[in-house]
Parts: C-alpha cells; structure tokens; sequence
C-alpha cells in the first residue's frame, strides 16, 4: 500500500468574492492562476493564460464547468484543463474546494517546482 501525502490547503478568500459564472485571479510563483465559480457554485483553479495565444481565461465565459477565452473562442473544461477541438491546448488545473464559504487551493500551487 503507499501512503500519499496529505495535502496541504491554503485559504485564498471567500466563495462570495468569486461572481458566480466568473473568476478571480491569484498570483504564484507559477504565474498567474485564475479561479472560476461555476452557477452551481463548483469552485476550480487552472492556468490564466491560454496556450492558443496568451489570452486571460479569467476574463473568459464560463459555461457549465467550461470557459471560452476572450481572444479566440477556445474552450476549455475547467476539470481537466483540456481545450475542446484544439489540437495541442491544455492548461494546467490545481487541486481547490469551498468549505463554509471560504475558498482553499493546494499550497503546492506556492512551491515554483518543475513538472516530474
């Protein structure tokens, strides 16, 4: 059996000051991470920029658990980060929840490593 370590979650803010269908950005040392509100109040935090061609994914419309950046229509699932009928397009997500209004994301999210 292997023991995973335990995550460690970091407040970021308040469920109330993300717009519900919207997004706030934070700033790391891996840039720039937006996070997005969906209508039901599902709570997700990926990559702001869009691979295509940099566009700001927080300034994007969020659909379902989607969001279509600004600049050319890209969309994105805000799951797994993958774009929708884009060949090479992906963002990376991070780990976030909502507990008793307050948002956490994964503090590994603070730590500027490289992908193993």
């Amino acid at each position: 059996m292997t023991h995973m370590s335990p995550t460690t979650w970091i407040e970021i803010g308040a469920l109330a000051d993300v717009p519900r269908r919207g997004a706030r950005c934070i700033t790391t040392p891996l840039g720039k991470v937006a996070v997005f509100r969906t209508a039901t109040d599902d709570v997700y935090a990926i990559d702001d920029k869009c691979p295509h061609k940099g566009g700001p994914l927080s300034q994007g419309i969020v659909h379902g658990a989607q969001v279509t950046c600004p600049l050319h229509n890209w969309v994105f699932s805000l799951q797994s980060g993958e774009a929708q009928g884009a060949d090479d397009g992906a963002v990376r997500t991070y780990p976030m929840r909502a507990e008793n209004g307050r948002l956490f994301i994964d503090a590994s999210i603070l730590a500027a490593t490289t992908a193993a």
